[in-house]
């Protein structure tokens, strides 16, 4: 096996011992602390009851605990600060395996630190029945993020273009970058809602990611697809202890780290990579954008023709309103992930 493929799959298979280990004395912390929502019940996005997810969750949104995010992103940041030292302790065995670098991984880390850390806030918020920050300020801090990225983008790495497959060559957007970033980066967060049946957000984020970590591997891009492959790790092991019933939800704390990250990794594996890292992300990311496109769908029918145009969204409650097992929505949400994911790669490579 060459260096190159080891410096993928040694990074994911240490984030994953280490999500393992860690689990344990985060779930004594969680639960002896009583560290989730006090009280059920959910409003919709127009600010009225949220009444069929309510009804088909109410048992469920008490008693386990918020905060499972916490094992990825600190498992992901405890895998590159462990390649690192051991880089210092064993310079000649370890080089290849330190995936922190200006470069590549820098940018992307910081996006993921400052969206679990105002997730964490917005979690903390949540289990002492403050009903966590305002919609408008997570959107607000999202939206900043991505602009500091997209600034980094546009002004450091003279980024101002995208990639289209079968194109004759990028697409030119000047200034207009910066906002398209941004834009990317709601619209990618606003998916991160999936997170609303147990296993099902695990999954699929450790699917995505693992498909980037294909992505930047096959353009060269080792340490940014060391990272997500980190992420991809640390997603199975919250995955191992999300699957049914869930020991803890992946929250805020962790969906808003995440999507920021994935915004900065495909844009990381367009233009800069010579590659359609951020034209194929719809594809990839095909759970989230159905997502969001159900949400929407959701409000333009209440608020324009007067009724619902779904039983309940996101589609995937949708779903289980019909009667779908949840174990069954899950399942097939994983199987399109998995379908998708092939695909995307397929033409991100063209």
């Amino acid at each position: 096996m060459n260096t190159g493929v080891m410096e993928i799959f040694l990074p994911a298979t240490v984030a994953f011992l280490i999500g393992v280990g860690m689990t344990p004395f985060l779930t004594h912390f969680l639960y002896a602390r009583k560290m989730w929502k006090p009280t059920a019940g959910k409003v919709a996005l127009d600010g009225t009851p949220a009444t069929e997810f309510n009804r088909l969750h109410e048992t469920r949104e008490t008693g386990t605990p918020r905060f499972g995010g916490v094992v990825v992103w600190g498992s992901v940041v405890l895998t590159a600060a462990l390649m690192q030292v051991l880089w210092v302790l064993f310079p000649n065995s370890f080089e290849s395996f330190a995936f922190i670098s200006r470069g590549q991984t820098w940018v992307p880390l910081a996006a993921l630190l400052a969206g679990a850390l105002v997730g964490l806030l917005d979690d903390l918020y949540e289990v002492q029945g403050r009903k966590g920050l305002r919609l408008y300020l997570r959107l607000g801090v999202v939206a900043l993020v991505a602009l500091l990225c997209a600034w980094w983008f546009y002004d450091k790495l003279g980024v101002s273009s995208i990639s289209f497959p079968f194109s004759a060559g990028p697409v030119e957007l000047g200034w207009l970058f910066i906002p398209f970033f941004v834009l990317v980066a709601l619209f990618i967060y606003a998916g991160g809602v999936i997170d609303g049946i147990d296993g099902l957000a695990g999954g699929l984020f450790a699917t995505i990611f693992s498909a980037y970590a294909a992505i930047a591997y096959f353009q060269d891009q080792l340490d940014i697809a060391a990272l997500c492959a980190a992420v991809a790790g640390g997603l199975l092991a919250f995955l191992w202890f999300n699957i049914p019933p869930a020991r803890f939800y992946l929250s805020e704390t962790g969906t808003m780290g995440l999507t920021l990250l994935l915004t900065v990794v495909a844009f990381l594996t367009d233009t800069l990579g010579k590659g359609k890292g951020i034209t194929v992300l719809p594809i990839i990311a095909l759970p989230l954008v159905a997502t969001v496109a159900s949400n929407l769908l959701q409000l333009f029918g209440k608020k324009l023709l007067g009724r619902k145009l779904l039983r309940i969204a996101p589609i995937h409650h949708h779903f289980e309103a019909l009667g779908w097992p949840p174990y069954k929505v899950v399942m097939r949400y994983w199987i399109v992930g998995v379908v998708v994911a092939i695909i995307g790669i397929s033409l991100a490579l063209l």
